[in-house]
């Protein structure tokens, strides 16, 4: 059975899926219990020579696809979360020190992420005044970042960007809409300064 089957039998079921997802994730501090997190190496696929440092935080819960690379790396302090949408990364790419990545998120080959970046697809919903914004729930938009990309310390990329292959997102970045390939964005919002 393969997980969109089992997604469909929860749905027909709401007990049922809000007992396992207790089951699962720590309610208060919205991450895989500790004993799910002891088993996540027998769930996360990680390819030949892949490297997550100890101290990288692994929000990845078994209901959700977390994937890494051959050769890649997730550095210290980094957060990767997977529980509101899945995380593919490719092969030979850096996941740089202090690093948060909130799927679902497709991180392509040789990428290079420096220190400090945010790429998240998830944003809380705020739209209703007569409820508190912890109430009313969360959306996600997909991020998609290419090939052969270089993303500058402390840049943040947010939901529903597409960054295109051969591009370079300067320090400080804050990328808010799709990045054509061979591209150089700054600033906030990132703007493109020039084709590389």
């Amino acid at each position: 059975m393969n997980n969109d089957v089992i997604r469909e039998n929860f749905k027909g079921s709401p007990k049922l899926k809000r007992f396992v997802d207790w089951l699962i994730m720590n309610q208060v501090e919205t991450r895989p219990r500790w004993y799910i997190r002891m088993l996540a190496p027998l769930y996360q696929h990680r390819g030949r020579h892949s490297v997550i440092h100890r101290s990288a935080r692994m929000d990845t819960p078994p209901y959700r696809k977390f994937s890494l690379g051959d050769y890649s790396v997730v550095e210290s302090f980094a957060c990767i979360n997977n529980a509101v949408g899945d995380v593919v990364i490719g092969d030979h790419t850096r996941i740089g020190l202090h690093n948060t990545i909130i799927g679902p998120v497709t991180i392509g080959n040789h990428v290079n992420l420096a220190q400090g970046i945010t790429i998240t697809a998830l944003n809380h919903n705020f739209d209703n005044a007569d409820k508190r914004i912890d109430e009313q729930g969360v959306s996600t938009n997909s991020v998609s970042i290419g090939d052969d990309i270089w993303i500058g310390a402390n840049a943040v990329v947010l939901p529903g960007v597409t960054i295109g292959h051969h591009s370079v997102v300067a320090a400080g970045a804050v990328v808010t809409k799709d990045v054509p390939p061979h591209s150089l964005v700054v600033g906030v919002p990132a703007k493109v300064i020039k084709q590389i």
